[in-house]
């Protein structure tokens, strides 16, 4: 089995909207491990965010509560938050995000392995 390190996802609240839940990382048709999250705040004011793990089966549905592993959690003003997870993933399986602010970006690192 082959490990490729790489940065599997960003994306920003801007682009999704403010408010807006949407998908930082799908994994492929092979696992994935996602040893990194990192949440960076580029504004002058506090927000929170939330990030939930959904597993394929459930992957046409906005998260729900049992997907949460985060919710409602506070970056400060002009500051980076990181979690060192270790998020295991199926192929299919997805991280999904919510800032709320615009102002919020989320980048996921790990592996995928194949």
């Amino acid at each position: 089995m082959a490990t490729a390190y790489k940065i599997l996802g960003q994306v920003a609240t801007a682009t999704l909207g403010a408010t807006t839940e949407g998908t930082l990382y799908t994994s492929t048709s092979v696992e994935s491990v996602v040893s990194s999250l990192v949440i960076c705040n580029q504004a002058a004011s506090s927000a929170t965010y939330r990030i939930a793990v959904q597993p394929s089966a459930d992957a046409g549905s906005s998260a729900t509560a049992k997907h949460f592993i985060v919710y409602g959690a506070t970056v400060a003003a002009s500051d980076t938050t990181v979690l060192t997870v270790g998020l295991t993933l199926a192929a299919g399986d997805r991280i999904r995000v919510f800032g709320s602010s615009a102002t919020l970006s989320f980048s996921a690192y790990g592996s995928q392995i194949s």
